[in-house]
Formats: structure tokens, C-alpha cells, sequence
């Protein structure tokens, strides 16, 4: 069994699923998963069909080089954004296979939520291609592998109750030292 780079709170509330090898770009995988990182399943499902089809855009925050600015990046407080629909179906693809483990395991798909997503680069894959005077340059592909763990969405826990035996905080200058060690109420 492959290891993760993280493991989940409750392994029996969670399901994994990776993908090696994928002919994808890096950098625009790498940004998609971060736009995703902490989504309901159901929620990051629409959220990427919605940028195949143009009407949400994924937010650029890292790899930002030459990524042009358009309005619906003000949506995610960002000017720089895409659609990059291939790692969008890449991601999808594999947000499918966690849905289907869940489903074997008897997980309810709709208390899922993206626990943790990771995009790390994979061997880059060599091409040439021919230059004038007779050269060859490198032509490289930089693939990337990508894990993701689902897990059942924590309840929100209550606030203990105040039973009035609150504490009492001096004020801060009155417990501050000097460099002389004396205190500043003193």
C-alpha cells in the first residue's frame, strides 16, 4: 500500500485515493487543489464542473507568471485566474474514485469533506524539438502526482458554559518587567 504524505484524524471515517504519473501541468494542478483544499465533496464536484464550462474561474495565488487578470477572480479576492480544464478533469476523475471508495466503505458522500490534498511533481517526460541551423532543444512535459483524503466532516463542538468563576486578568503593564527586572507598577 502506498504511504501518504498525511494520514487522516479517523482512518475509519476517511477514504484515500492518488493518482501517479498524470499527464498534466504541475503548476495549474497545483493551484486547482489548493482552490479546492477543505471543499464538501459535492460542493468541489460542481465547483470544477462550473470551471469546465467557464462560469468560475480558479484562483492563481502562487504560480502567478504571465497569468492574465479577470473579473471572475474578484469572486475568490484574487485578480489572477484560469480554467484549466484539463487538471479540472484530472481532479474530478479522481474525486470520483474517493466518492466510489467512500461508497464500499459505507460513508455517506454527502458528510464528505476535502481533509487534505497534495500535488507533488513527477519525473518530467523528455521531447525534443527542432530549431533552426539545425539544432535540437529539450521539449519537457512536467507531469504531477496527486493524492487526496476525504473525511467525514467534524461536528462543531459547544462552548463550555460560564459558570461565573471566570478569571480576572491584571492589566498587561502591570505585569510587564522593566530591564531592570523591577515591574512597571511599581
Amino acid at each position: 500500500m502506498p504511504k501518504y504524505s498525511r494520514e487522516p484524524v479517523e482512518p475509519g471515517k476517511s477514504v484515500k485515493a492518488r493518482a501517479s504519473n498524470l499527464r498534466v501541468h504541475y503548476k495549474n494542478t497545483h493551484e486547482t487543489a489548493m482552490a479546492l483544499q477543505g471543499m464538501e465533496l459535492k460542493k468541489a464536484q460542481r465547483y470544477l464542473e462550473d470551471v469546465i464550462a467557464h462560469k468560475d474561474a480558479i484562483p492563481f495565488f502562487k504560480h502567478t507568471g504571465c497569468i492574465g487578470r479577470h473579473a471572475q477572480g474578484k469572486k475568490h479576492k484574487a485578480s489572477q485566474c484560469r480554467w484549466p480544464e484539463k487538471s479540472c478533469r484530472f481532479l474530478l476523475d479522481l474525486l470520483q474514485n474517493a466518492e466510489s471508495n467512500a461508497e464500499i466503505l459505507n460513508l455517506d458522500s454527502d458528510t464528505l469533506q476535502i481533509y487534505h490534498m497534495q500535488v507533488n511533481r513527477a519525473p518530467k517526460l523528455r521531447r525534443r524539438t527542432y530549431r533552426a541551423h539545425g539544432r535540437i532543444n529539450p521539449y519537457m512535459s512536467s507531469p504531477c502526482h496527486v493524492e487526496v483524503i476525504l473525511s467525514i466532516k467534524p461536528e462543531p463542538t459547544k462552548a463550555a458554559e460560564a459558570d461565573g468563576t471566570a478569571k480576572v486578568r491584571k492589566p498587561r503593564a502591570a505585569s510587564t518587567k522593566l530591564q531592570n527586572g523591577a515591574t512597571a507598577a511599581e
